[in-house]
């Protein structure tokens, strides 16, 4: 029997309600221009760590690159490095240089700063559409679509009434109190059974809350910025998170190459595995897939995890 269906599945994953529009558009990347290439971007959604959430960091730096080219040029790729933790107290300044402007790409720096000093720096570069007879992808991994997966909050319900995740209740209300604008259905939830067994590895299909539209491509790009950095270094954690605790975990980098034209507001995959973790750090790669099977969307990240025994409250 299949799990019942969220109303916007019923649309057959397309567009939700037109007057629903995204929050991610109207408030977390809708930046307030202080003067040329000067920006103010507040804050939507903080997490339980009190410090910024890293994606809506990347989100509203591309939008405020973004709006220092042309309409004719859409992002192909940005590098990002967080350098200081973000205070969820105060806004965020966002300063665009104009690196350089050429006939096929251009590349913008920008700079987060709070306090006076900068929390986040990323280059962003930018390309005109140059069609090529070249092309190849790898696949899209055979899964499950959207429509028969359990919504996350209903998910998150089941493992509450469930007796065997007793001791993961405080976590797991903590996750179910969050109001983060993005929908998410994972494609092979956990199970007690396979807590002590699982891979560096994890897939789950990802939208925007709310209405987008076609629009600027380069909104949509900037929603996926928001969207890649949620639940990504977390990937590297899996095999180990029987055994130790999460201490501290922040990102360090955040990479982003962006290869299709894609709808941030209609589902697509996120394929997430992590190839290495140790020195108190931990790598992950991604991959955002259209529902057709293009590739829209590369990620890299790596971050910095601390962790500590289970049965001890003593660091490592």
């Amino acid at each position: 029997m299949s799990p019942p269906q969220d109303p916007e599945d019923e649309q057959g994953g397309g567009d939700p309600p037109g007057d629903l529009r995204s929050v991610l558009v109207t408030s977390v990347l809708n930046l307030e221009p202080l003067d040329e290439d000067l920006f103010r971007g507040m804050h939507y959604w903080v997490p339980s760590t009190q410090r910024l959430f890293g994606g809506q960091i990347v989100g509203q730096a591309l939008v405020a690159a973004a709006k220092s080219v042309s309409e004719d040029v859409h992002v192909h790729s940005l590098h990002c490095y967080f350098v200081r933790t973000g205070d969820p107290k105060v806004p965020v300044l966002y300063q665009v240089e104009r690196t350089r402007t050429g006939a096929s790409f251009s590349v913008r720096f920008v700079k987060a700063v709070q306090h006076g000093r900068p929390i986040f720096i990323c280059q962003a570069s930018f390309q005109k559409a140059q069609p090529s007879p070249m092309q190849h992808q790898f696949s899209m991994p055979a899964v499950p679509p959207p429509e028969e997966l359990l919504s996350h909050k209903a998910l998150i319900d089941q493992y509450l009434r469930d007796p065997k995740f007793q001791k993961y209740q405080v976590g797991l209300n903590r996750i179910a109190a969050q109001e983060v604008p993005i929908e998410i259905k994972l494609v092979n939830p956990t199970t007690p059974c396979t807590l002590k067994k699982m891979e560096p590895k994890q897939m789950f299909w990802v939208r925007a809350q709310g209405y987008i539209g076609e629009g600027d491509m380069k909104m949509h790009c900037c929603v996926a910025a928001y969207i890649s950095d949620f639940a990504f270094l977390g990937t590297a954690i899996l095999p180990h998170h029987w055994r130790y605790e999460v201490d501290f975990m922040v990102s360090l980098d955040h990479s982003m190459w962006f290869h299709a034209p894609f709808r941030a507001d209609h589902w697509m995959l996120y394929e997430c595995e992590s190839p290495w973790a140790g020195d108190s750090r931990g790598l992950v790669h991604g991959r955002l897939w259209r529902q057709d099977g293009v590739l829209a969307v590369s990620c890299a990240q790596e971050g910095v995890i601390r962790v500590k025994p289970l049965d001890s409250m003593s660091k490592l």
